[in-house]
């Protein structure tokens, strides 16, 4: 009698039977069964099945991330204080207020003075830079003189722009070059990781911030818009025409208009044409939450002014003093900006202040501040004042976590290591290779080409007309054949079907059609995507020889890409890389030029380790690209064990039963992946490591010791696996143990993140099109001249629905137009349908 436990796993229940079985497999009855709810609010189902990940924790991540932010601004402070104390540049009422003896840099008790008001005798705040607050007001009398003589009151605190733009090139005092200090770490700028600024243009769009003036408007009559509305031709000063409706004329001739210009790009970043030989582009006005755009724009202004941050902002206020500075002047934009004023600011007062200059006295604050890393303050014994304060003290930017816990470990390979603690043989496990790596980028275009198929459509075999007939063998006949195929796929992006059937070697020519692969026919499928991607910008690079690209350059530039992030420091490397390889100082330009415009690799990553990949591709190449020398010793120890028959306990019959037909060490290339698995680790998709339970309490044990809390990233999944186990755990101590498991999946379980997103999507437009489909035969209804008409019908909104996908599958993208069509079918507007 056997007793067999079904399981049914929902996202929000799981179902649960126990049956049994007699011994000739026949169902006897049902013993029990019942369901486990899983507790889960409407939100959270909804973002899970609209594929959105979000975990229970969250939203005190977020609120972590700002505590951080906070105690981090907090600190920088802190610092600020002690190294300016040093210096003897902190006011007296500000300094005698931070404790500098047991909480350093921090202010005692819970008041927080201010730095540029003293609290008088009558306990009234008084500013304590009137001087330059009064030369300030000159400048305020020459270009505003209203404002003054009607005894406007000119705020104290636009002193700190003043003073911003004075340091330039004048002298001041050093408490009010404090005060600048402490202000530059309240706004630092954003920090950009290379590549972040490419993101429009990885989607093939680029984004890009204009202020055109506007020529001339055109009403265009040929067009007809809404009801109500006119089209009108925008010409632009630098030849653009941007084209929009209105109700009411466009009244723009002679003014400077903002837009958001997207254009289509291909990967190099080219603007695309359309039929017309017109570069595509659209024109929108910017968003007020388009935070992204919107730097632009400030930084676009800051650059045509020529100016610094500061001065650009006192300068403003000179000219409209009603100016909002704080989120409507200055937004968010880089950091270099700020730095930049800085440096100028600190290396300009080095004039007038000898400290700023006193070896010594650098020395003590560097001390100050590292009184315990001796290690740190050697590094910064070569600093002076201008480089340890902006890139030490306010612009230090710490080095991001690598979250390499996160990549996951590799089920071939381990590396072992004398435990010191217990003097025991450990072991850790290896982290998987990334994708782009030019070692995985091999690794699976031989898994592609081993697996590919050539088929023909049609063929005359014998007296009969056989269909998809795999013709494979007389394409590629060798493995010279092979290698040739490889060496070719090696040099591109990506292939597909057409691509691949015009390889020279091939020769169809016009027979194209009578072929086809056994992979996707309308899908890409990638080749060396990294070699490609490198070798398009070395032609580029000019006169750099191809063969300066060999494998251990092309891995030791991946690296630099791949790990270096900051734009900064990409460039350092990239130069110095170049110099390594003695390329010459016009080379070296021409190189850095190129490359440091690469965006970042993906950090994405394969199944296996690189120490296991390089043992499996040893047996997966084959022909000119094999050699039998550099096969690994361990692997070529259990090959000859193959040939000869030998007993050895680690050798299982399963793989000596695969490689019976090998007689030779040459015979071992061009293997697939699932024999080269077999061969060199003896599996290949099995588990290395199998954990067994052998009573209820062992999977107690697996859920509060070994079991990683969000290790899956998915908190609905991750909390259905758990609560399974607790069940088959309380079953199991109940019903006593089961002969069989069966598990069934939900349909919503079974479905990854992407198809997900695809389906909900799906649904909200196949929405869209039913309500717009219901008011079309709504409108032709009321039509005189159309008879028959019924907007409930099924059968006429089936026609309608059929007749608009294939006017819209006859236009290309280029049409003029798709665009328009495509609109109207997103979103159901009547005054559209009626046209």
């Amino acid at each position: 009698m056997n007793k067999i436990l079904g399981l049914d796993l929902g996202t929000n229940s799981i179902g649960w039977a126990v049956v049994q079985k007699d011994e000739q497999g026949s169902y006897e009855k049902i013993i029990n069964a019942g369901s486990r709810i899983i507790p889960m609010d409407a939100e959270t189902m909804k973002n899970f099945n609209n594929g959105i990940t979000q975990t229970q924790t969250s939203e005190r991540t977020r609120l972590r991330g700002v505590r951080r932010l906070l105690e981090r601004s907090l600190l920088r402070r802190e610092r600020i204080h002690r190294l300016l104390n040093t210096m003897n540049y902190l006011p007296p009422h500000y300094a005698e207020k931070i404790d500098f003896v047991n909480r350093l840099g921090k202010f005692i008790g819970e008041e927080e003075p201010k730095y540029a008001y003293m609290v008088d005798e009558d306990g009234k705040f008084q500013f304590i830079f009137k001087e330059s607050f009064n030369e300030m007001l000159k400048d305020f009398q020459d270009k505003q003189p209203e404002l003054v003589l009607n005894n406007k009151k000119v705020p104290y605190d636009w002193t700190i722009y003043y003073l911003r733009k004075k340091a330039l090139d004048r002298a001041i005092s050093k408490e009010e070059l404090g005060w600048i200090i402490l202000q530059f770490n309240n706004k630092r700028g954003y920090y950009q990781l290379r590549g972040e600024e490419d993101e429009t243009l990885k989607e093939g769009k680029k984004e890009e911030y204009f202020a055109l003036k506007v020529i001339r408007v055109e009403a265009d009559s040929s067009s007809a818009g809404k009801k109500g509305e006119v089209w009108y031709n925008v010409l632009l000063e630098n030849g653009w025409i941007y084209r929009r409706t209105s109700k009411i004329p466009l009244d723009w001739e002679g003014k400077t208009k903002e837009f958001i210009v997207t254009t289509d790009v291909d990967e190099n970043g080219n603007a695309l044409k359309d039929k017309e030989g017109k570069e595509k582009r659209k024109f929108r006005a910017p968003a007020e939450n388009d935070w992204t755009l919107l730097k632009k724009k400030t930084e676009s202004d800051l650059v045509k002014s020529g100016k610094t941050v500061g001065t650009y902002i006192y300068d403003t206020l000179l000219s409209s003093p009603d100016q909002k500075i704080k989120g409507g002047l200055i937004r968010t934009i880089e950091r270099k900006f700020y730095k930049s004023e800085l440096i100028a600011i600190l290396n300009k007062q080095k004039e007038f202040h000898p400290e700023l200059k006193d070896k010594t006295l650098y020395n003590k604050c560097v001390e100050e501040l590292y009184r315990s890393n001796e290690s740190r303050r050697l590094s910064l014994s070569n600093y002076d004042f201008t480089r340890f304060i902006t890139e030490d003290v306010i612009f230090y930017q710490r080095p991001l976590k690598s979250k390499k816990s996160l990549i996951e470990n590799c089920s071939f390979e381990r590396r072992y290591f004398l435990d010191p603690i217990t003097k025991e043989l450990a072991y850790a496990p290896i982290k998987c290779i990334a994708k782009s790596h030019p070692l995985f980028q091999e690794f699976r275009l031989w898994q592609f080409i081993k697996n590919l198929r050539i088929i023909e459509r049609e063929k005359i075999v014998g007296d009969k007309l056989m269909f998809d007939q795999d013709v494979t063998t007389e394409f590629l006949p060798t493995q010279n054949d092979y290698v040739i195929l490889f060496d070719w796929l090696n040099e591109h992006k990506e292939i597909d079907q057409k691509a691949l059937l015009k390889y020279p070697a091939f020769d169809l020519k016009k027979n194209i059609d009578k072929y086809r692969w056994n992979y996707v026919e309308n899908k890409s499928y990638p080749c060396n995507e990294t070699r490609a991607l490198l070798k398009t910008k070395l032609n580029k690079a000019g006169n750099i020889p191809s063969e300066f690209l060999d494998n251990d350059t092309l891995e030791s530039l991946w690296h630099i890409l791949y790990s270096v992030e900051d734009k900064l420091e990409i460039e350092k490397a990239l130069t110095s890389f170049a110099t390594k390889k003695e390329l010459s100082e016009e080379q070296t330009v021409a190189f850095v030029e190129q490359f440091i415009n690469i965006p970042p690799f993906k950090k994405e990553y394969g199944s296996y380790s690189a120490k296991a990949i390089k043992k499996l591709l040893q047996l997966m190449r084959m022909g000119s690209r094999w050699s039998e020398n550099e096969i690994a010793e361990s692997t070529k120890g259990r090959i000859q064990k193959l040939i000869d028959g030998e007993c050895d306990e680690s050798i299982k019959t399963r793989t000596r039963d695969k490689a019976l037909k090998f007689n030779e060490i040459n015979d071992f290339q061009g293997l697939p992946l699932w024999l080269a698995s077999y061969i060199v680790y003896d599996r290949h998709s099995e588990s290395g490591d199998v954990m067994k339970w052998e009573t209820p309490e062992d999977i107690d044990y697996y859920l509060k010791h070994v079991f990683k809390q969000h290790g899956l990233r998915n908190p609905i999944v991750e909390v259905v696996v758990v609560e399974t186990l607790k069940v088959v755990k309380d079953l199991w101590k109940t019903y006593g143990s089961f002969s069989e498991i069966h598990i069934e999946l939900g349909r919503e379980m079974k479905n990854p993140a992407d198809k997900r997103i695809r389906m909900t999507n799906q649904n909200v437009e196949n929405e869209n099109t039913n309500l717009r489909i219901k008011a079309l035969l709504a409108e032709l209804a009321n039509q005189k001249d159309i008879e028959g008409v019924r907007p409930y019908s099924p059968s006429q909104h089936e026609i309608l629905k059929i007749y608009e996908e294939g006017v819209l599958n006859m236009l290309t993208k280029e049409d003029p137009d798709y665009d328009t069509i495509s609109k109207i079918i997103a979103v159901p507007l009547k005054s559209k349908i009626v046209l």
